[in-house]
């Protein structure tokens, strides 16, 4: 079998993330605008910086423990939780800025934006194993708003490269035209595409992505053995059954290459259990999962004691539940990237590999 090398920073970043397994169990906790809505809407006012980095705080401080690694912002999250963060779990630090700018024909179309003072560099000082960037993706937007976001996802992959240090990219599609609507059977059925082309398209080596963070390629409220109303209670018409919905996750699988993890995108628990269990018999690596795990806790603001009973009672048992369905999910260093542990050794290993390592400005 070939050998497949990798360098130090990543080979170790990696390691870092997952767990001993090899799989992907992360907790993104990086929210800012989602987090302040969901706040205003539980205590009628506006979020302020203090509401969203207590929360943040004791997410972390009960959840971390149980997660491979933690997802966090720089600005309300990491600089009053990081103390709370276990010794023994990664940390990935986002590098863009919360919401998008509005592009495009009728500014239906996303830009991403980067942190103004934050990047790669900055990541890797402050002691994280990994870099995400969130990407708002539609291939068949306008050529302009396309090659903004391929340059964004190239410009921190050649960072990531730089500094040593995973490259996790998340991507997300969106409605934009109009006859689609997030909820809508349009829309459904064109969302196994949409994640298809993304894929393909940033699992190019040219963006030296290490890990894909990416939506479940289907809806399963609109999935013939979901679509009775399991999950919200409204009947819908179903436009895929079980089976087609496993073989997108094996297109995922076949054309990410790279390991590839799936986001929760703000559906319930009971939902992105069943999405996990799919995915994971069927390629994935595990997940990095956000509101689906923690958001009810919100629910409770400003009752700080109330929000860390919830956590260390609901909290911990959707991360119990979240662990067995991931069960089956496929170790990074088994995928086709890497193919199988044995095969994986450090570039340039040998009794020169420390003077042939690049420093960060070679």
């Amino acid at each position: 079998m070939e050998r497949v090398e990798i360098s130090a920073g990543k080979l170790r970043g990696l390691l870092r993330l997952a767990d001993d397994e090899g799989r992907f169990r992360m907790m993104a906790i990086d929210q800012r605008g989602s987090l302040k809505r969901m706040i205003k809407k539980a205590t009628g006012e506006e979020a302020t910086y203090e509401d969203l980095a207590q929360i943040k705080k004791l997410i972390v401080k009960v959840l971390s423990p149980y997660s491979s690694a933690t997802l966090i912002d720089p600005g309300y999250g990491y600089p009053i939780a990081a103390k709370y963060l276990p010794p023994e779990v990664g940390l990935l630090l986002a590098v863009e800025e919360t919401g998008y700018l509005a592009s495009g024909a009728g500014e239906k179309e996303r830009k991403t934006r980067l942190l103004e003072g934050w990047g790669v560099e900055k990541v890797k000082r402050a002691g994280a194993d990994g870099v995400k960037l969130l990407l708002y993706y539609r291939h068949d937007g306008s050529p302009e708003v396309v090659e903004h976001q391929q340059k964004i996802a190239k410009a921190v992959g050649e960072e990531c490269a730089k500094y040593d240090i995973p490259y996790v990219l998340e991507i997300v599609s969106y409605p934009f035209k109009e006859d689609e609507d997030k909820d809508s059977p349009v829309y459904a059925k064109r969302k196994p595409k949409l994640v298809f082309d993304y894929v393909a398209e940033f699992a190019k080596p040219e963006y030296k992505v290490d890990v894909l963070k990416v939506e479940f390629p289907a809806d399963l409220k609109y999935c013939k053995e979901y679509a009775d109303g399991a999950f919200d209670g409204v009947k819908r018409e179903p436009v895929y059954n079980l089976s087609e919905v496993e073989d997108f996750c094996r297109e995922v699988t076949k054309l990410s290459k790279v390991p590839w993890v799936i986001l929760s995108a703000g559906v319930g628990i009971e939902e992105f259990l069943e999405e996990v269990e799919i995915a994971s018999r069927c390629g994935a690596s595990g997940f990095l999962c956000g509101r689906a795990l923690w958001k009810y806790c919100v629910d409770y603001y400003p009752d700080l004691d109330a929000v860390e009973q919830w956590l260390e009672t609901g909290g911990t048992e959707n991360f119990r539940k979240l662990y067995a369905a991931s069960e089956a999910a496929t170790p990074f260093w088994d995928t086709e990237a890497f193919k199988g542990f044995p095969n994986v050794e450090l570039r340039g290993a040998g009794p020169n590999w420390y003077k042939d390592y690049p420093g960060f400005g070679s």
